[in-house]
């Protein structure tokens, strides 16, 4: 069986019985593997798994983002860290038969543990064998909560009455009038705002610092049709669900409007109008010292243990690509060139004559979210979990299923489009968009200008007046190097892009320099990561927590 295929009946040599106990067999299984690991037996432990299986942890083993692919891999790994991270107290919680195809059945089993300083949860999917026995074809090791130190939320929240005090001390609070954050956050996006609540709840002072006017005004300054292409359930923030009145999906200045609430609401602490000049690492002290410019034009020197750059995918310098020739000055009646990689809004009330040029292929596959993020679809913590419990590489295997039939769903399309010359991509390996955007986040090619218009790399021309760039961004590192100065920057690991094991570089765990860190993603990474930074952050400041990390690699 190759190792990189999916559990197919069919390469497994197996069948499922239609008297299968579900329970029954889920709950040998981890007796069996509870057995071998409380045992320190590295061999019998891996014995439940499938020799081809997979091991994805996030962060509760290894505090990083691991993949281990094979019986020789998961078994270094079990050696490395399961004894010494104290991997113990397995604690059923349920389990249940999928079918995600005809010929793929596996159970899905999901069950508590605990390590030494931190408690998590397990995703493991337990396919069927030749002999009858279930194997584990994936397991998914993922990081809850620290023991000694949980959420204040529930049962844990404030019972103090506040009679006639909160006002002052809450502009105190936003002030930092007594004394300088633990961590300091550039950027008031939603990965920004996650986190900050995040820490926040876990008792790690911080403050947000954002360049715009208001927090949203990411989303609410851009063009006045956008508006969020994946439903509501999949954008929840932490903590504070969306009204059930809301529409599925959701108008940017609605959401503008939402963030701007939330930090209100979630009590975060946000100096807007207000920009970060200077970072410098003080050894000495392991500190940051940080000097923000306010909206005042005063500054202020803050020393933070912690600095975090929430900036996105497009926190580079905008691509604006070097072709030769010249640009005339703007004319009326134009005719009017958008260069980009992928269009998903119709242009058609523009005046002028519009012409779309697309220099790479665009992929027509589309998010399948329906069985985890819809109306009456489970609670998002748990969608959550199962969503990011697969491997990367092994959700491209699925990828590529699930691409093959929406392209023969749209055939008819397609065929169209193609006959009028539009480029059409199945994705890498035609696994879809995802992996396209996971790998290289965009790309371009060169032209050249001519005194009329455009000359492209395959000889054809095109009359342009005017020429828009849609080519989107640089490098994210660009604004921690210009910050944090070249000593710093030559240490930045690649953020972006997938490593050997198939995990995405640089981000949702430490720079290269102790205390920096890069959080990023769209709503709902940014809700799932974002407790998996303030929980490593939060464990730093209480001095618990060793990193088993994948070889570096440089860029």
């Amino acid at each position: 069986m190759s190792t990189h295929a999916l559990p197919t009946l069919d390469r497994l040599n197996a069948t499922v019985s239609d008297d299968l106990d579900v329970q029954n067999v889920s709950q040998d299984w981890l007796t069996a593997f509870s057995k071998a690991i409380e045992a320190n037996d590295v061999d019998a432990a891996v014995a439940e798994i499938h020799p081809d299986g997979w091991w994805r942890d996030l962060f509760a083993l290894t505090w990083d983002l691991r993949t281990f692919q094979g019986s020789a891999k998961i078994s270094q790994f079990l050696q490395d860290r399961s004894a010494s991270e104290k991997f113990s107290g397995f604690q059923f919680i349920e389990a249940n038969l999928e079918k995600p195809y005809p010929d793929i059945w596996w159970i899905r089993l999901r069950f508590s543990f605990e390590t030494k300083v931190a408690l998590g949860q397990t995703n493991a999917l337990l396919v069927p064998t030749a002999n009858g026995s279930w194997k584990a074809f994936v397991v998914c090791t993922n990081l809850e909560n620290l023991k000694e130190h949980p959420e204040k939320m529930g049962e844990l929240r404030s019972f103090a009455p506040n009679h006639g005090k909160w006002q002052e001390q809450r502009e105190r609070e936003q002030a930092f009038v007594d004394g300088d954050p633990e961590v300091l956050i550039i950027g008031a996006g939603q990965s920004g705002l996650d986190l900050s609540a995040r820490l926040k709840n876990l008792g790690v002072s911080n403050l947000i610092v954002e360049k715009q006017a208001r927090v949203g005004d990411q989303w609410r300054n851009r063009y006045q049709a956008l508006c969020l292409h994946d439903p509501i359930w999949f954008n929840q923030l932490p903590y504070l669900a969306f009204p059930e009145t809301w529409p599925t999906f959701i108008p940017a200045r609605k959401l503008a409007d939402w963030l701007e609430f939330y930090a209100n609401t979630m009590e975060l602490n946000v100096w807007n109008s207000s920009a970060i000049t200077h970072a410098v690492r003080d050894d000495a002290t392991n500190k940051w010292v940080v000097t923000v410019q306010k909206e005042d034009g005063s500054e202020r020197v803050l020393r933070v243990d912690h600095l975090v750059f929430a900036l996105g995918l497009g926190a580079g310098s905008i691509n604006i690509p070097d072709i030769p020739g010249k640009v005339g000055e703007r004319t009326s009646n134009q005719n009017v060139v958008f260069i980009f990689l992928c269009i998903r809004r119709k242009i058609s009330e523009a005046k002028s004559c519009i012409q779309l040029r697309i220099h790479r292929a665009t992929d027509v596959s589309r998010p399948i979210l329906a069985a985890l993020y819809w109306q009456g679809c489970p609670p998002t913590e748990y969608a959550d979990r199962i969503a990011n419990a697969t491997p990367i590489y092994f959700n491209k295997l699925i990828a590529q299923r699930q691409t093959a039939e929406i392209a023969e769903a749209d055939k008819t399309i397609l065929d169209d489009l193609k006959k009028v010359g539009y480029n059409i991509t199945m994705g890498d390996d035609g696994s879809g968009f995802l992996f396209l955007a996971l790998k290289r986040a965009g790309g371009y090619y060169l032209e050249r200008f001519t005194k009329t218009g455009l000359k492209f790399t395959d000889g054809s021309e095109l009359q342009a007046d005017v020429v828009l760039y849609a080519t989107g961004f640089g490098d994210v590192r660009d604004p921690i190097r210009k910050i944090c100065g070249d000593e710093v920057g030559d240490k930045l690991p690649p953020i972006w892009g997938l490593n050997d094991e198939g995990e995405l570089r640089g981000t949702w765990r430490e720079l290269g320099t102790p205390g920096l860190w890069y959080m990023m993603g769209n709503l709902a990474w940014s809700r799932f990561f974002s407790k998996h930074v303030a929980l490593q952050i939060k464990a730093k400041q209480v001095g618990v927590g060793e990193r088993y990390s994948a070889p570096p690699v440089k860029a």
